[in-house]
């Protein structure tokens, strides 16, 4: 009886001792690198413009700005086109988010328009020009394709010219902009 009266006091008397504690584990989870948007800088702000040229008169609005810790860049755009005598009046708008692709060395741009189409871009940048060359997407323009090439004309002017290619045709200018910078990011 003994012995089992002091098994059970070990037992008691251990449960007393306080729980040695374990250290808390950390996780790390290692981040992508940041894109290098300095070539793409002299782009940010707002700008507002008209198109040029014979296609139907319209103004342009265009903003680009950083977001999610400069991690990606925003565009957004409007374009309104004024009626002819055999165009209606229209409205155009799409949103764009712009990051880096997987190698590091390029961008990719989604775009996401108000008429529902969603088009992967492949961006390429050289000194003061950025072209938007069409890669598909999730609901691509069925058979049409648009590119899009902005230039930079000045340290508060830029030209966007957007061409479009109907199925199984050459691309065909659909509207060049000249635009100024309206504020600063």
């Amino acid at each position: 009886m003994r012995a089992v009266f002091l098994a059970l006091l070990c037992i008691v008397s251990a449960s007393w001792l306080p729980a040695k504690e374990k250290p808390p584990v950390t996780y790390t989870i290692p981040l992508p690198p940041k894109p290098d948007f300095s070539p793409l800088e002299w782009l940010l702000g707002e700008w507002t413009g008209k198109t040029t040229g014979r296609a139907p008169q319209g103004e342009v609005r265009l903003s680009v700005a950083y977001d999610l810790e400069k991690r990606v860049l925003v565009f957004r755009e409007e374009v309104a086109f004024s009626a002819t005598t055999t165009v209606p009046a229209a409205k155009e708008s799409w949103m764009g988010i712009l990051s880096g692709d997987r190698s590091g060395t390029g961008f990719i741009l989604w775009t996401f328009s108000d008429t529902g189409f969603i088009t992967r871009y492949r961006v390429t940048v050289e000194e003061g020009e950025v072209t938007l060359n069409p890669e598909g997407g999730e609901q691509p323009l069925p058979e049409w394709l648009v590119r899009r090439v902005i230039w930079r004309s000045g340290d508060a002017e830029l030209t966007e010219t957007v061409q479009m290619a109907p199925p199984k045709r050459a691309f065909f200018e659909y509207y060049e902009a000249k635009l100024t910078r309206t504020s600063s990011p």
